[in-house]
């Protein structure tokens, strides 16, 4: 990659790995990141750390030098994701604040999404996850709105469940959107995204 002293991001998009979790609501951060990776034109790969796949290239406007991306998905159960952002950190020299974890987010309507830096982790394992291992909260997060479970439905169920049908015809849509925050975040700052994506 041209210009290594050039600043790099790294965008975490959380799921589980494996086809049994593909399609499940919690799995939404691995689906924007593969509209990221295929925005870059390039296929996920393992790295060496043996723990992630990853792509790297530059988000931004056609024809502009955008930032330096490291995309990322771990190959690790959600609860587990902290272990191989840190490491993947470490070998980039990123820090906390030029990470972005990409996840679902019960409190948020479905087809809705907050982008902001910092905060708590609501009860997402992957978050949890992350903050323990980075030492701090203090990263951005692209939260994809999933929304409440209907009824009595355990949260915990309703995340590893799959789209419903009418919700799999909006979800490109959405996945389209949050990619979009995303090359946002990083290419015109947190103020300007939320600006156009805190709907």
């Amino acid at each position: 990659m041209a210009d290594s002293a050039a600043p790099v991001w790294l965008v975490v998009g959380l799921g589980n790995p494996g086809p049994t979790y593909a399609g499940h609501r919690h799995n939404v951060g691995y689906l924007v990141a593969d509209e990221l990776a295929s925005r870059l034109g390039a296929p996920f790969r393992a790295h060496k750390s043996g723990r992630a796949d990853v792509v790297e290239g530059r988000l931004g406007l056609p024809g502009q030098e955008g930032p330096r991306v490291v995309l990322m998905r771990a190959r690790c159960y959600m609860n587990e994701t902290g272990g191989p952002v840190k490491q993947l950190a470490g070998f980039y020299k990123v820090p906390p604040e030029r990470i972005v974890a990409v996840h679902d987010e019960l409190d948020i309507a479905f087809d809705t999404m907050r982008v902001k830096l910092g905060g708590g982790d609501n009860g997402h394992n992957g978050l949890r996850s992350m903050r323990g291992s980075l030492g701090t909260g203090d990263f951005y997060r692209v939260r994809v709105g999933i929304g409440r479970p209907p009824g009595r439905q355990d949260p915990a169920d309703f995340v590893l469940s799959n789209y419903s049908t009418a919700e799999r015809k909006i979800l490109p849509f959405q996945v389209d959107r949050a990619a979009d925050a995303v090359e946002s975040l990083v290419t015109e700052g947190l103020e300007r995204t939320q600006q156009r994506f805190n709907s």
